[in-house]
């Protein structure tokens, strides 16, 4: 799998920490930045990175900002994305069997690296089950789409919630 990986400045450690992780698994990755510690914004590489993977140079993605949720915010307004932040294995795992989340998300601030070596390797291990799932993040699409009102969405395709 390729992988593209952003943070802000308060998350650098744990970045090297992660790839190198991500590298053992046999994974590829692949850095966006930033690569010094100066202070930066966080927006910036949530969206470098949700782009390159919505452009499909990469299969998905991981960013880690102070807590996380920031950079996932940022990484969620582009058309594609579905960011999730995680400070547990399990949600991570969930996050791709149902939500099919193509973006990692956790904060440096929050979780040390070992527990975030295992809500890597669970993200990374998950399968999307489609099925059941499939409905929903079709739905996703379509308030993504144009704030599709999925009321009307729900009666154009003859689902039952």
């Amino acid at each position: 799998m390729r992988l593209a990986i952003g943070c802000d400045h308060v998350a650098l450690d744990l970045k090297k920490e992660i790839i190198e992780y991500v590298e053992s698994l046999g994974h590829e990755i692949e850095d966006l930045g930033p690569f010094t510690d100066e202070r930066t914004d966080y927006p910036i590489y949530g969206q470098k990175v949700a782009k390159a993977v919505a452009n499909k140079e990469y299969d998905r993605g991981i960013l880690i900002c102070g807590t996380g949720v920031g950079i996932s915010i940022a990484a969620n307004k582009v058309k594609g994305i579905r960011a999730v932040c995680c400070s547990e294995p399990y949600s991570a795992k969930l996050s791709r069997q149902h939500n099919d989340s193509n973006i990692l998300a956790f904060g440096a601030r929050v979780i040390g690296p070992e527990l975030a070596k295992m809500i890597v390797k669970e993200w990374l291990d998950a399968e999307y089950e489609g099925g059941r799932h499939q409905r929903r993040v079709d739905m996703l699409a379509e308030i993504e789409a144009e704030g599709q009102d999925l009321e009307a969405y729900l009666k154009d395709v003859k689902i039952n919630c």
